[in-house]
């Protein structure tokens, strides 16, 4: 993931960020799914849907921190 992609990531609201988690986390289960059956063309999606869902909790925690300190 390009670091432009991740600043757009951090211009998103709380509440963005919460509804971008969850659209993540769906998408890696369907993903999860269709490798089971072996329908899943492109195995490497697995790995940047899961890449994007840390970057997304990692930028939460942040604020979290940001908004205790």
């Amino acid at each position: 993931m390009k670091s432009t992609d991740i600043e757009k990531i951090r211009e998103l609201t709380d509440a963005e960020l919460a509804t971008k988690l969850e659209d993540l986390k769906k998408d890696l289960f369907n993903l999860r799914f269709q490798n089971a059956i072996n329908q899943l063309e492109n195995p490497m999606r697995l790995k940047a849907t899961r890449k994007e869902i840390a970057i997304v909790k990692t930028i939460i925690r942040e604020r979290e921190l940001k908004a205790q300190a």
